[in-house]
């Protein structure tokens, strides 16, 4: 079985509509929000925000569940806590013991 690149036109979103959405997901949910001064800062920034979309980001095409499931807590387990991410920007809701 032989494997041969195929490249996309430049500027032609509509060719990969996975990256672009994952791209723009990217864009709208984090960069829009944020100053970046340099690229270090940038790099930063989007490591976070890569971890906060595997782990903690819901998606409609997995039930409302993050791409790492999570378990599922009862109320008998504590009240619940926002754990901030990406800076703020986002946050995770778990249930936690007082």
């Amino acid at each position: 079985m032989t494997i041969e690149d195929v490249r996309t036109a430049p500027r032609a979103p509509w060719e990969n509509a996975f990256v672009e959405r994952c791209i723009g997901s990217a864009r709208r949910e984090c960069v829009d929000h944020v100053i970046v001064f340099n690229e270090a800062g940038l790099k930063r920034l989007m490591t976070l925000y890569c971890s906060y979309y595997e782990q903690s980001r819901t998606l409609l095409s997995l039930n409302k569940d993050a791409q790492i499931p999570r378990q599922i807590a009862v109320p008998s387990e504590g009240h619940v806590v926002a754990i901030p991410q990406v800076g703020g920007l986002h946050h995770r809701y778990e249930r936690r013991a007082a």
